[in-house]
């Protein structure tokens, strides 16, 4: 009950600052990705905005076991770049760059950003639930 309603409080927060920063406003986000046209460097204050807390946050975690409710703490992920991380990058900016959302503020637009909104989370859902069944025959055909 506790997680649920911290996982509450953290959506809330998240998709009140996506709002107020106008990362769901999809001109500003593109705006941002296109340096040899018109610019908007706004979204470089959303960046650092998010930096600099999540790597206070991070430092505390870093010396913990547990979270504030009691369950382990991730292990560090793999410093590594795999193929995995890397099309998913790239596939992650293709999308960025055209439609202007990502999950989060896609998610946040639902409410007033009309069909085109709906439209990009259900390819999104979409491309969710065809990636491991693809990943999955991939990595069969690399074995072969």
């Amino acid at each position: 009950m506790l997680r649920n309603l911290f996982a509450l409080l953290a959506g809330g927060i998240f998709g009140a600052g996506l709002l107020v920063s106008g990362m769901t406003d999809t001109t500003k986000v593109q705006g941002w990705l296109d340096v040899f046209g018109a610019w908007d460097p706004t979204l470089a204050f959303v960046l650092s905005g998010a930096i600099m807390p999540m790597a206070i946050a991070w430092r505390v975690a870093a010396r913990r076991k547990t979270s504030l409710l009691g369950t382990a703490m991730p292990g560090k992920p793999d410093p590594r770049l795999g193929a995995n991380l890397v099309t998913g990058s790239v596939l992650f900016g293709m999308g960025w760059g055209l439609a202007g959302l990502c999950p989060g503020p896609a998610m946040a637009s639902l409410t007033f950003g009309g069909w085109g909104g709906a439209l990009f989370l259900i390819a999104m859902a979409a491309g969710m639930l065809a990636a491991p069944p693809i990943r999955a025959r991939i990595t069969q055909f690399e074995a072969a």
